[in-house]
């Protein structure tokens, strides 16, 4: 398959992994014509938005690159956070698609249960936590950005629902874990067709193991009361 011209793929990992899971995605995405490249961080104490404000300044950098066209997001995860944060601070004006990975929009569950124990010491935990006042429920989501999620049906950490952003997206469902949709062919396949169509459709065609709205809609607004 062809390069598809100065098109950036933004690759941003979550909690406790690093930008080396992103290999195998990352591979398949060039076969695909795509041009990933994963941002990692290592600190996994203090508050999310640090990397954030790292991240803002890499979308930045690559903003003012006469190289790149386009700059596409792909999240795992915190990782999803983290893009969402990061276009809170800066927006670039060559903004592509966002693809988000398991995301916790909504909170985890996993972290709420954890939050009293390791919340103090490990900021995210408490960042991710499903309380209507933690971090994750108060940031807001991008809006004016083609936004498609891919869940993971078998997530021990984070629900279907909470996958889902406030404001229109497209959502579709691999049969697989949290960490697994990095791995799966139909994550590499699904992501590179929105990434390059604002849709999962042509990609879910044929694969009786995905599960998606078939739209793009938006989700009723949480309360922060």
């Amino acid at each position: 398959m062809a390069i598809i011209a100065n098109e950036h793929v933004a690759l941003v990992h979550g909690f406790l992994a690093n930008k080396y899971m992103f290999g195998t995605l990352a591979r398949r995405l060039r076969e695909r014509g795509l041009r990933p490249r994963a941002w990692g961080y290592w600190n996994i104490a203090c508050s999310l938005l640090v990397h954030a404000d790292r991240f803002a300044a890499e979308l930045a950098r690559l903003d003012a690159d006469p190289g790149i066209d386009r700059i596409h997001l792909i999240g795992h995860s915190m990782g999803c956070i983290i893009g969402r944060a990061a276009l809170d601070r800066y927006r670039p004006a060559k903004l592509g698609r966002f693809v988000m990975l398991a995301p916790p929009n909504r909170g985890s569950f996993v972290a709420t249960a954890a939050a009293g124990t390791f919340g103090r010491f490990l900021r995210p935990v408490a960042e991710l936590s499903t309380a209507s006042d933690s971090l994750v429920n108060l940031l807001p989501t991008p809006q004016g950005v083609d936004i498609g999620v891919i869940a993971a049906r078998y997530d021990a950490l984070v629900t279907e629902e909470s996958t889902r952003p406030d404001g229109p997206h497209a959502h579709t469902v691999l049969p697989t874990w949290h960490t697994g949709l990095l791995y799966r062919r139909e994550t590499a396949d699904l992501a590179a067709t929105f990434l390059t169509t604002g849709s999962f459709a042509a990609a879910s065609q044929g694969d009786p193991g995905s599960e998606q709205d078939g739209t793009t809609r938006p989700t009723a607004a949480r309360s922060h009361a």
